[in-house]
């Protein structure tokens, strides 16, 4: 995701791709699938919060957060937190552009990078954002994996902000699931979900690398945590 150095030296980026006349129509009409599929549907679903001790409203009123949750679960994540000016890390990849597209849509702030490419630029682009009052989002698994496992940039942000990091996972009760890397879940019409998120992980400006892969190693179970209490409000 990028060493202390490269995130003070860098800049904010978003380069602009230049896409082929098929990439633009597929582009366009891959926003306006995903954009439909998430307004049409979401909006019958019927959500329950849970929140551990500390935690931030779930309508992210309280600004500057960083917030990772697992991709497997954007598609209920991006309708439930929507319209909240919340920057969210897209890779540059055309499936990042069209990401990018789709959640411009519903409100959030694209900050284009990943952990493999330009990963040091985008922790720039979302200190900044931090530094404006926005929260900030990562989909930590992604943008390919693999499942499950947490990348360190929110930590290092952390690091460097003195914002504390939190976790969610939004768990669906009845949804089709894609045969994908994440095994991604798009909600079935009128089914309920859990929202489940946690308390703060505080990263101190000093803290050495031994205690950074512990705080790492806190936010991976944090994010397990939160998604296995969501699974189980719809497993008793």
């Amino acid at each position: 995701m990028g060493t202390s150095s490269q995130i003070e030296a860098g800049a904010e980026g978003s380069i602009p791709r230049s896409f082929s006349l098929r990439q633009r129509i597929s582009l366009w009409l891959i926003t306006w699938a995903g954009y439909l599929l998430i307004r049409l549907i979401c909006p019958t679903l019927r959500f329950k919060v849970i929140r551990e001790p500390g935690c931030l409203s779930d309508g992210w009123g309280a600004p500057g957060g960083i917030w990772c949750f697992w991709h497997r679960c954007v598609i209920p994540a991006a309708y439930r937190l929507r319209k909240n000016g919340i920057a969210v890390m897209t890779s540059k990849s055309f499936d990042g552009e069209y990401i990018a597209r789709i959640i411009q849509k519903l409100g959030y702030i694209p900050v284009r990078g990943s952990s493999s490419r330009a990963g040091a630029e985008a922790l720039l682009g979302m200190r900044a954002q931090l530094e404006q009052g926005h929260s900030v989002s990562f989909t930590i698994d992604g943008p390919r994996g693999p499942r499950y496992v947490a990348k360190p940039g929110p930590v290092v942000l952390a690091k460097k902000t003195g914002v504390p990091v939190s976790c969610f996972y939004v768990a669906v009760e009845r949804a089709w699931i894609l045969n994908s890397w994440d095994r991604m879940v798009i909600p079935k019409p009128f089914s309920r979900a859990a929202f489940y998120g946690s308390s703060p992980i505080h990263v101190p400006p000093d803290a050495a690398n031994e205690q950074m892969a512990e705080l790492h190693q806190q936010m991976q179970e944090s994010l397990e945590r939160c998604r296995l209490r969501a699974e189980a409000v719809f497993s008793k």
